[in-house]
């Protein structure tokens, strides 16, 4: 590749370089003022509304949310709620994708209107509460994973993924002996895996994010994932008594506290991102290359 040493690229080069750095910057700057905030004082974040580096470290605000063992029932019900979530999603959206990308499949393409249609025109909340205190999953964990098993986006995206994939493949297969799932599973999936990658993450996120399904199904506080508890320590902690919810042993502190809030319900999440990274831009981009 010529290098390009014009006066004009290197120009180019500069000012895309500067643009690029801002926007990066712009971007991560508030992430690193919610961190610094969640180990700042409150008077610090009082006088001074944007601090990067604390003047004086303080932990009071993650003395206060881990001072109880109800942070980490919250947290095993989100980390139970994402994993077990995650895999029946996965698994009906590959089982749905994999069917509507067949374009011999027969009345492939009215199935395939009723999806698009559902992103379109769904019944709302009232009917979804209806429908699932009908089948009796109020108070249960089931309430927070059986509404959301399957997306119509990212069933789309995997299914045009999927049309993606050579047919030759599948037909060599198929003259090899090969069953329809033992092709899904021994030659589609493994092909797929910045699809699948990608949409892990989504439902992961989804999942990991269940709020206002939990404020809806569950009665019973013991059973609230992370999101819940912790909009639950921020109210408490803004004067209210929190005894009957939170066994503290730690006075709330005031602004922090919500840094901290978005911190532990962060991280986990964003952990997990770093090992899909190099799948995520691929699936997604490729898996909107077909309609």
């Amino acid at each position: 590749m010529v290098e390009d040493r014009t006066i004009g690229g290197r120009i180019f080069a500069a000012i895309n370089f500067t643009l690029l750095a801002i926007i990066a910057l712009i971007t991560v700057l508030p992430f690193i003022h919610v961190v610094a905030g969640s180990f700042t004082t409150s008077a610090e974040l009082a006088a001074n509304k944007f601090v990067l580096i604390p003047k004086v470290w303080s932990f009071e605000a993650y003395k206060f949310i881990f001072s109880t063992n109800t942070i980490f029932r919250a947290m095993g019900v989100s980390i139970g709620i994402t994993l077990v979530g995650t895999l029946l999603s996965m698994f009906v959206t590959a089982l749905m994708a994999y069917g509507l990308s067949r374009r011999d499949l027969d009345g492939r393409n009215i199935v395939n209107f009723l999806v698009v249609f559902t992103m379109l025109f769904h019944g709302g909340m009232i009917p979804t509460f209806l429908v699932v205190k009908e089948l009796g999953l109020i108070d249960s964990y089931a309430a927070l994973i059986l509404p959301s098993t399957i997306s119509a986006f990212n069933m789309i995206i995997l299914r045009s993924f999927f049309q993606n994939i050579p047919e030759g493949l599948e037909e060599s297969a198929k003259i090899d002996g090969c069953t329809d799932f033992g092709i899904l599973f021994k030659i589609v999936l493994p092909l797929s895996l910045p699809a699948i990658a990608t949409i892990s993450l989504y439902y992961s996120v989804t999942y990991w994010n269940t709020y206002m399904n939990a404020i809806l199904y569950l009665d019973d506080s013991a059973k609230w994932p992370i999101q819940v508890l912790l909009r639950q320590i921020v109210v408490l902690a803004s004067g209210m008594d929190y005894s009957s919810t939170l066994d503290a042993a730690v006075p709330p502190p005031d602004q922090s506290l919500k840094m901290a809030v978005i911190v532990v319900a962060t991280l986990p999440i964003l952990m997990v991102y770093p090992f899909l990274q190099k799948h995520f831009a691929k699936g997604a981009m490729l898996g909107s290359m077909k309609g």
